[in-house]
């Protein structure tokens, strides 16, 4: 409704600078006043950040996806095998076969003592002739030589073979680490957070509500100002027209008084009182139109135009204000009170602090509470180390039940929520005081709205008494009857009784305005 009533008034006001007419309504006024005040545009900015930030706590309730990736260079790889170990490897063909090869010598050295000595039992034995034995002993050395001849030969092959085969022993433990990849992917799903979402959520509703009470309450500060500022331009106006009239009252009496003093029949101390008035009414005017200038550009500035911009009001060209008397209201206290929590802005907003201060009562509470969430994800490496180091991207996923459950903090959510509660306390006192306060307000606006109406009746009866008066001695003073000071004092009263109906015109009208904005109807 708010936004529908400024679109229309900017409609109006659109229509009438369109028009190249600086004539401006209470209406249009208000409209370039709303759409030009910078709280107003900070309060609309806070309101989309409210709703932001709603949205935002929303998603809270939502599984939420993290992909992480990263590169890493190593000046060393990670070795699984020490120094001595790959030297091991690399050379246990030939280490294999000096082994081997000193087996062999040995066991030939046995093998050759072995037959000398039963070479030599044989011929003891009288089996064997020495030349025999001599024979068989030389075959025998010579059969060995040959197949240590043959061996060695072979030897160098096979341990090479072996050697190669550690090597490749060796590149099979190697982790070639020197450049390292990862990529993840992670899934979180809280299940039960002990209500601290739904707080949260909470406190972000009631904190996007309390945004556009901001805005409906500036707005009716707004309103309040340049109602204000609009009547006190029509009122200094009005003022100026009295001042100029009253200026041309005494100007005509200081030339009547000049002709009389040429004709003698006034003295020159009658000229000087005159003068004197005339001087005064200067002044007068004087003050009303600096005043004047100053509450247009006051007005300028709430409309958001040059302060020198030449605008003209449409009460203001009037001859009359056009008051009428108000009426008062007569609502009980209970009906007032439900008016002012319907209406008032101010309110509003002190109800949804002791709203928001409940809910971070429940926020603290859930510290007591256990935390539940799902969790799951998958992570890819390279090198990867589920086929050996291989150069290439392998992953594995994974997925589980993370659960926190608080078992000693030292008392410190029992703390947070004592310091909410007393913040809950707090804030409805305010809204208690607020609230009586308000009431206080619409009686003291309602005995205004009794007092205005009671000053623009008595001020509309001394205006027919006072121009009765100065007519009565504007003619008593051509004939002769009245003197100079009874035409002043004519006219001093004149202006006062104009000056108090142009005032209490004008309080009728901004007492109305308070009334409306003490009420929230704005």
């Amino acid at each position: 409704m708010n936004k529908l009533y400024v679109l229309s008034l900017s409609l109006l006001c659109f229509g009438a600078v369109t028009a190249g007419a600086r004539t401006l309504s209470l209406d249009s006024c208000r409209a370039m006043a709303l759409r030009s005040n910078k709280q107003m545009s900070v309060a609309r900015v806070k309101k989309e950040m409210a709703t932001n930030t709603r949205k935002a706590a929303r998603t809270k309730y939502l599984p939420h996806v993290d992909v992480a990736g990263g590169y890493m260079y190593s000046s060393r790889e990670i070795s699984l095998l020490n120094d001595e170990q790959k030297y091991a490897f690399a050379n246990m063909g030939t280490i294999g076969m000096q082994k081997l090869q000193g087996m062999g010598d040995g066991l030939t050295s046995a093998m050759t003592q072995s037959m000398g000595q039963k070479l030599a039992g044989l011929v003891q034995q009288g089996l064997l002739t020495p030349d025999e034995a001599q024979k068989f002993g030389a075959m025998a050395q010579t059969m060995t030589a040959s197949m240590k001849e043959a061996a060695g030969g072979l030897m160098p092959d096979l341990a090479q073979t072996v050697n190669q085969a550690g090597e490749k022993i060796v590149d099979a433990f190697r982790t070639n680490t020197h450049h390292m990849f990862t990529a993840s992917a992670m899934v979180a799903q809280p299940v039960f957070m002990g209500g601290a979402i739904t707080a949260a959520n909470n406190m972000a509703d009631i904190a996007e509500r309390l945004a556009d009470t901001r805005i409906d309450a500036k707005r009716n500060d707004v309103l309040y100002d340049i109602d204000n500022a609009y009547w006190t331009v029509v009122s200094l106006r009005h003022k100026q027209k009295l001042a100029e009239a009253y200026l041309e009252l005494v100007r005509k009496l200081d030339h009547d008084i000049d002709k009389m003093i040429e004709n003698g029949v006034a003295t020159r101390a009658d000229g000087l009182k005159v003068d004197v008035a005339v001087n005064e009414a200067d002044m007068t005017k004087a003050k009303v139109d600096n005043g004047l200038s100053l509450a247009r550009m006051y007005l300028c500035q709430l409309c958001g135009l040059d302060l020198d911009t030449d605008i003209t009001l449409e009460d203001e060209g009037d001859k009359e204000i056009n008051a009428e008397l108000l009426v008062e209201s007569n609502r009980s206290t209970s009906e007032i009170a439900e008016q002012l929590q319907q209406h008032r802005p101010e309110l509003q907003m002190l109800q949804d602090a002791v709203e928001l201060s409940k809910e971070q009562t429940r926020l603290a509470r859930a510290g007591y509470m256990p935390q539940v969430a799902l969790m799951g994800g998958v992570v890819f490496t390279n090198p990867s180390v589920y086929n050996g180091f291989e150069r290439k991207f392998k992953g594995v996923f994974n997925v589980g039940v993370m659960v926190r459950v608080p078992v000693l903090d030292w008392g410190e959510t029992m703390y947070k929520i004592r310091t909410s509660k007393c913040a809950t306390t707090m804030a409805q006192l305010a809204y208690d005081e607020a609230q009586e306060m308000m009431q206080l307000q619409v009686n003291q606006c309602n005995f205004r709205v009794r007092e205005a109406n009671k000053n623009l009746a008595t001020a509309k009866k001394n205006i027919s008494s006072a121009e009765e008066n100065l007519r009565c001695a504007n003619l008593g003073f051509k004939e002769g009857v009245m003197q100079t000071s009874d035409v002043m004092a004519a006219q001093t009263a004149w202006l006062q009784a104009q000056t108090q109906k142009i005032d209490a015109e004008i309080d009728v009208k901004m007492s109305e305005t308070a009334l409306k904005k003490a009420l929230g109807e704005m």
